[in-house]
């Protein structure tokens, strides 16, 4: 019965809103065919895309764009970096408590990538195809994301 009432009424009531993060999905093009860049995450390792809190003083696209650059080294491409989805994971904040987190994803096309960028000695990166890249990641929604890349980016340059 307590468990009940805890999930009905005093979790909702007690929960916080989600938080926000702002993500970089990087791309490119080889032999007419899409890649998408994964990072590796600091403390577990797991498979990745650049993501970070809102910098202030900047537009979701302006914040992807310093993240791309300072977890992966990623120099843009001038091409617009347009929105493509929302996905939702727990992250584990000080103290190892888990929040709801949102993330803003955009696409961000890659014209190359730098040697020195600030995170180079704690991450690895590594191309894959989108279909790769959806295996390797543990969040579902990003999952969806991945493997629709190429109609989700076609979507958002038609809006």
């Amino acid at each position: 019965m307590f468990s009940r009432i805890w999930n009905s009424y005093l979790a909702p009531l007690l929960g916080r809103p989600a938080y926000v993060q702002i993500a970089a999905l990087c791309h490119r093009t080889v032999d007419r065919s899409p890649e998408v860049l994964l990072i590796t995450s600091r403390t577990t390792k797991r498979w990745i895309i650049p993501k970070g809190w809102p910098v202030s003083g900047t537009d979701g696209a302006g914040t992807a764009l310093q993240e791309a650059w300072e977890e992966a080294g990623v120099a843009p491409a001038d091409a617009d970096h347009l929105r493509i989805g929302r996905y939702r994971y727990k992250k584990i904040v000080s103290g190892g408590l888990p929040v709801t987190t949102d993330v803003y994803v955009y696409a961000v096309r890659v014209e190359r990538l730098l040697d020195s960028f600030p995170e180079m000695d704690e991450r690895k990166r590594e191309w894959m195809s989108p279909e790769a890249a959806a295996r390797a990641v543990d969040e579902p929604e990003l999952k969806s994301i991945l493997m629709d890349f190429p109609k989700r980016i076609e979507e958002a340059r038609c809006r």
